[in-house]
């Protein structure tokens, strides 16, 4: 894909962004309407488009693609829960909020974010590496996550706060259960009944434009400007959002990996802080508010991060 047609896109998505923040200051989308959007987005239209972008016909890669995209994964993984042990400490992060920038250093928003950027910017065998993505995210989260959640104050291991065992329920959302459908049907081959593979599509294609609404009415919400004076903030940005991204690149590019693999771990390595660790600790009753400053502030930079990496990678590569 050309710079020209990714800055085009990132435009459009910009404007699906200011679409949102004027519905929000219009009082259109409230807390209500916004939270159960969301809940469309991310049980019904997101799981579809995963599925329709392997439907599509668009989609030509190999099965050795898809056993580069579990390396890939989890080396990707690997590499954020070693930065969420040691960022918070170099950052110089008081110990009750240490635990909250180790979530914010694993937990990117690699589903609800994403996939639509994946489908609107990348080509389309990205898909493939961002689907396996999201379901190691599912994996960890529910495990390594909820531990690092119910620890001590600096992320150590606290017997009292660990949650003993993973919830079924949890790893078996509708996202993680419509990736792995998607990956068993590419490796097979499996071919959908039009009625099923055309009802996907449509539901499919609202995801972007409800998605970036969402966002939008999400940032119009936060106190922003509050947030955007957290020095350690913008230096997280700087070394997770922007300097690892970059060193991905470079690194996969060294040892030839495929161009499509490398803008796409670059993506799911430069999205923004997710929300799945605050609505946890919400629940909880936990002080949320370093986590939700953070994604406020992650997600307004990233549109313009995530399009100078990508335009940048895309032509370098």
């Amino acid at each position: 894909m050309s710079l020209s047609v990714i800055l085009q896109q990132m435009g459009v998505i910009c404007i699906l962004v200011f679409i949102g923040i004027f519905l929000q200051k219009k009082d259109v989308i409230d807390n209500l309407s916004s939270k159960k959007i969301s809940a469309i987005v991310v049980d019904i239209c997101n799981p579809a488009l995963i599925l329709a972008s392997i439907l599509g016909g668009n989609v030509t890669a190999t099965h050795m693609d898809l056993l580069y995209a579990l390396g890939l994964g989890v080396g990707l993984y690997a590499i954020f829960v070693i930065l969420g042990f040691t960022m918070p400490r170099l950052l110089k992060v008081a110990p009750n909020k240490r635990k909250f920038y180790n979530l914010m250093c694993v937990y990117t928003n690699t589903g609800f974010l994403g996939i639509p950027i994946a489908k609107a910017i990348l080509p389309p065998n990205a898909i493939i590496y961002v689907i396996v993505v999201n379901i190691i995210y599912a994996l960890l989260f529910y495990t390594h996550g909820m531990a690092i959640l119910g620890s001590g104050e600096d992320g150590a291991s606290d017997k009292n706060g660990v949650q003993k065992r993973v919830s079924l329920n949890n790893l078996l959302n509708p996202g993680t259960v419509m990736a792995v459908i998607t990956l068993i049907i590419f490796w097979f081959g499996i071919e959908l009944p039009p009625i099923l593979a055309n009802t996907a599509e449509y539901v499919g294609n609202a995801t972007v434009f409800l998605s970036m609404v969402l966002l939008g009415a999400s940032i119009a919400k936060s106190d922003l400007f509050s947030s955007l004076k957290d020095v350690r903030i913008w230096i997280f940005i700087l070394l997770r959002m922007v300097l690892l991204p970059i060193l991905i690149v470079v690194a996969l590019h060294a040892v030839s990996f495929d161009k499509t693999a490398t803008l796409a771990m670059c993506l799911m390595s430069a999205v923004p802080v997710g929300n799945l660790p605050m609505i946890q600790a919400e629940k909880k009753g936990m002080d949320t508010s370093t986590l939700a400053s953070a994604i406020a502030v992650t997600t307004t930079v990233s549109i313009i991060t995530i399009t100078v990496l990508i335009a940048l990678a895309t032509e370098w590569l």
